[in-house]
């Protein structure tokens, strides 16, 4: 069962495509963070949605808001996709304990081995205001996350 509305959004330390550290109570106090589960790098559905956030970047990096895309892919994997598809976003790895956030979110499918395609709007003080999550093979609606940051 995926974190609902209302909850405290579980904490994380994470590492990025560039082997930096980040951590979600970094954000808290500062900035709303998008939180973007996906399953893999290199698939198609996968750098679609990415690639659709990487062009819509101002309304999810800006002074209020973080966007953060997190898969199971090892760093060394998320620094090869980031590079070819041109995100400038940090994409973190759950890759080891393999799947440990995306299991705390509510989204990690046990029989795929990766997480499903979940979204977490989460406001300054760490509580998730928005979310959806889909199945993998089905893309997630961006005007969806622009009008949930719009409520904020």
């Amino acid at each position: 069962m995926a974190i609902q509305v209302g909850e405290k959004a579980p904490d994380f330390e994470l590492k990025d495509n560039h082997g930096r550290t980040v951590r979600l109570a970094d954000f808290r106090g500062g900035k709303n963070v998008v939180l973007v589960f996906y399953p893999f790098a290199f698939t198609g559905v996968c750098a679609g949605e990415l690639g659709v956030l990487r062009d819509s970047l101002p309304a999810f990096v800006n002074g209020g808001t973080q966007l953060l895309a997190v898969s199971n892919d090892s760093i060394h994997t998320l620094r090869v996709f980031a590079e070819q598809e041109g995100l400038e976003y940090p994409l973190l790895s759950d890759f080891w304990p393999h799947g440990n956030i995306s299991r705390a979110y509510g989204v990690f499918d046990e029989d795929k081995g990766c997480a499903v395609r979940g979204t977490f709007i989460i406001d300054q003080e760490g509580v998730v205001r928005w979310t959806v999550v889909n199945g993998l093979p089905d893309a997630r609606d961006l005007n969806e996350y622009v009008k949930a940051l719009d409520t904020l």
